[in-house]
């Protein structure tokens, strides 16, 4: 009988949308009956895209790989404003688009780039007192939320056709993209929300080397052991 050691490393994970960061990590420990594996970087369960999860020994590298830069690509909404910040809310506010162009966007998603004190969403899973802030924000209490420094490297808009937009932008750890997409339609003037979101790097990690969740719950153990990736210690920042 082949035996099998505990594995230890990186898996590189395309998140599916409709699952939780948590959801992913329990699918994989059950599947494989692996007992260590967590994640760095929580994504929202309708956003998809890059999941680091780490195996085994290679969980000790959770803080230093959690704090690398990041870069989504995703699309806005305008017109409609929303308690989350995302398609996931109740829709609080609507008003009339302006006119705008990809040009007049860029300009002003330009005034993003830099640093910057960011005010976490109230729907958001940071604690005050040990309770979760979306569990408060359930009950129709809104707290004081200490602003966080971010820094963008780059918020470009890539399309746009009304009433939505597409965009890339790349950032520090701890952005919430769903509060810069809040900010850029209060900017505008007419409201706008998060539609959709794709974290396509982490560091040095690339989603286009990454897995589908599907089909590495088709791998067995010793195939499983093959996509790992030995953990290598990387600081890296995004241009």
């Amino acid at each position: 009988m082949v035996k099998h050691t505990t594995p230890n490393g990186i898996l590189l994970v395309d998140k599916p949308t409709g699952m939780t960061s948590h959801d992913v990590v329990d699918t994989v420990r059950k599947r494989f009956r692996i007992k260590r594996v967590g994640h760095c970087g929580t994504l929202d369960p309708n956003a998809t895209g890059l999941l680091i999860l780490l195996l085994g020994k290679a969980t000790k590298l959770s803080e230093s790989l959690m704090g690398q830069d990041k870069v989504y690509e995703g699309s806005i909404e305008f017109g409609r404003q929303t308690n989350s910040y995302d398609a996931d809310g109740e829709i609080v506010a609507e008003k009339t688009i302006p006119e705008m162009t990809m040009e007049s966007l860029n300009d002003i998603a330009h005034t993003f780039k830099g640093d910057q004190m960011q005010v976490p969403p109230m729907v958001s899973a940071i604690k005050k007192n040990g309770v979760p802030l979306y569990k408060l924000a359930r009950k129709g209490i809104e707290i004081d939320r200490p602003a966080r420094l971010i820094h963008i490297y780059f918020f470009r808009i890539k399309s746009y056709k009304t009433p939505a937009c597409t965009f890339e932008i790349a950032c520090t750890k701890g952005t919430y993209i769903r509060s810069i997409a809040h900010d850029i339609g209060l900017k505008i003037g007419c409201g706008a929300h998060l539609k959709t979101l794709r974290r396509t790097v982490s560091g040095r990690f690339n989603v286009e080397k990454s897995h589908t969740l599907a089909e590495l719950l088709e791998l067995n153990l010793s195939e499983l052991e093959k996509v790992i990736i030995a953990p290598v210690p990387a600081k890296e920042i995004v241009q």
